[in-house]
């Protein structure tokens, strides 16, 4: 990408702020191919003149990516007349954008620290993804070993031990809320064996999910 005579490499997680007037001109590599979302607003001149610098490497890509799909989902709706929820994920975007940008000099704990806890919202999110120390290592540009240990001392237990505690945590809200049997919580959250699940659950719970669906007062 070439802006203003000043090429720039592209990769993910780069975020370009283009205003009205600016000169562009880009190439790519069809081998390489990079999914692009790109997004038009306007400010107020007040707010206009504390934009953040044109160009930066989002360290927090999932947070960002998933304002800016809810950004875009938001303004594709015929239906919405409301624009103030987009509004406010555009507000969250340029904030995020603000604080990267101010934190580029802190402490590489502090950023190291950022990451991992982003990373733990993210399995939070969606615990029955496969998660492994590996693919999360790799998107925190670390080895697997030291992701491993960087997050015990972050999180204050073991990754192994926060996923089962987070895919459990989101079994008694499918079980105790969305009407859902054992046998389909379980294949929700990528169980492929019912017993193990079970016994998990009781690991952390102190009981399986059939005995609490039964104090529950839930048929199974």
């Amino acid at each position: 990408m070439n802006l203003h005579n000043h090429t720039y490499d592209i990769s993910k997680g780069s975020c370009f702020l283009f205003r009205p007037g600016d000169r562009t001109l880009a190439e790519h590599n069809p081998q390489q191919p990079l999914t692009v979302t790109f997004i038009h607003f306007s400010l107020p001149v007040v707010m206009a003149s504390e934009l953040p610098v044109y160009y930066r490497i989002v360290q927090d890509t999932y947070l960002f990516e998933t304002y800016l799909n809810h950004f875009v989902e938001t303004m594709m709706t015929p239906e919405s007349e409301d624009d103030s929820e987009a509004k406010l994920l555009l507000t969250l975007l340029l904030m995020q954008l603000r604080r990267e940008e101010s934190n580029t000099h802190q402490p590489n704990i502090d950023r190291l620290s950022s990451v991992i806890r982003s990373i733990a919202y993210q399995i939070k999110q969606s615990p029955g993804t496969l998660h492994t120390v590996e693919t999360l290592a790799e998107k925190a540009q670390l080895s697997p070993r030291y992701f491993a240990l960087k997050f015990k001392q972050i999180m204050g237990i073991t990754f192994d031990q926060y996923l089962i505690r987070m895919r459990i945590d989101r079994a008694e809200h499918l079980l105790r809320y969305n009407g859902m049997n054992v046998t389909e919580v379980a294949e929700a959250l990528g169980y492929n064996d019912l017993s193990f699940f079970s016994r998990q659950f009781k690991q952390v719970r102190g009981k399986t999910p059939s005995q609490m669906l039964k104090e529950a007062g839930r048929i199974l």
